[in-house]
């Protein structure tokens, strides 16, 4: 991987993919060379939309590409597992999209084998890359606004779909828990660590998936978390970390924020904003990527996989409380 460029499959060739994809035109020293996808026709569609010159059938043909150096897995939640498990086993660096898995259990199953294959492997949980939400770290960690005493965040939007779709379908791994509530959660546990305690409560569909989701967890020393999700109703995403000597406030989109307020005692508020958005904003964690398959690294230190697995302890741990099961467990 000393090469300057880094080459990329994109496994998948929906929305999230496209998204990606697009970011990817942007970055130096990134190039896309092939895309994969169950859908032939798909693929190809997505490769001339794109430019991308080779096609392949399936995470098997992709992941045999030998001009292939990382592949990017945009598949839906359940099938994140086998994609990332075919990539890792013909050898090639996988960035997986966020849930990681359906199940701690299924998580460990993908860790353990990038392992035993010495391979990187990141969940592509933006959040953890952005600038400003790096920044809030720093400002936390150095006591910025004192001890932590409690977090709030809240992600919410209204949803409409058939009751096919995948966010209502338990086997895809649907509800408000997998596909928004790993937000809050992650960046509870980026702020405060694996929680001691876990409460929650939700109303369920017909079938059985979360439609909304509330959500608090216990952290050593008394801190707590009091997060949120839901497919019913729309919100400003925001977030609020709570201080004893002060606090911050996101106020809108805490996963991907434009800006922020840091309120210390004694002080005027003082704001912080991000530059300009590329694209996206899914270049900081191609940047990441890359960044560390050219030093060598098998995992990033701003995205770790130990983090990953305690948040889909959490959602375990969720999941259990308010009485959702996918097939097969």
């Amino acid at each position: 991987m000393s090469e300057q460029i880094i080459r990329w499959g994109i496994l998948a060739t929906g929305a999230m993919a496209a998204a990606f994809t697009e970011d990817l035109s942007r970055e130096p020293g990134a190039r896309v060379t092939a895309v994969g996808s169950r859908s032939e026709a798909g693929a190809r569609q997505f490769a001339r939309r794109f430019g991308i010159p080779r096609v392949h059938g399936g995470p098997h043909e992709l992941a045999a590409d030998p001009e292939v150096d990382v592949v990017y897995v945009a598949t839906p939640h359940a099938h994140h597992v086998t994609a990332a498990t075919a990539c890792l086993e013909a050898g090639k660096p996988v960035l997986c999209e966020k849930p990681f898995a359906l199940s701690g259990r299924q998580a460990r199953l993908l860790t353990e084998l990038a392992a035993r294959r010495g391979l990187f492997l990141m969940e592509a949980m933006w959040t953890y890359v952005h600038p400003l939400v790096r920044r809030v770290v720093e400002l936390t960690a150095d006591g910025a606004i004192g001890e932590i005493r409690s977090l709030h965040a809240r992600f919410g939007a209204r949803v409409t779909v058939p009751a096919e779709h995948r966010l209502r379908d338990p086997a895809a791994g649907g509800g408000a828990l997998l596909d928004l509530g790993t937000y809050p959660v992650s960046f509870a546990q980026l702020l405060l660590g694996a929680p001691e305690s876990v409460t929650a409560h939700a109303r369920l569909s017909p079938r059985g998936v979360d439609e909304q989701t509330g959500i608090l967890l216990g952290h050593p020393g008394g801190a707590m978390a009091v997060l949120s999700c839901s497919l019913l109703a729309d919100d400003e995403h925001g977030a609020v970390v709570y201080g004893t000597k002060g606090r911050i406030e996101i106020p809108a989109d805490f996963y991907n924020p434009p800006s922020f307020v840091l309120h210390r005692d004694g002080h005027e508020p003082r704001e912080f904003t991000a530059p300009p958005q590329r694209g996206n904003g899914y270049g900081h964690q191609a940047q990441e990527v890359m960044r560390c398959l050219r030093s060598g690294l098998t995992e990033s230190p701003l995205v770790p996989l130990a983090g990953t697995l305690a948040v889909m302890d959490t959602l375990d741990a969720v999941r259990a409380l308010i009485g959702v099961r996918y097939p097969g467990e």
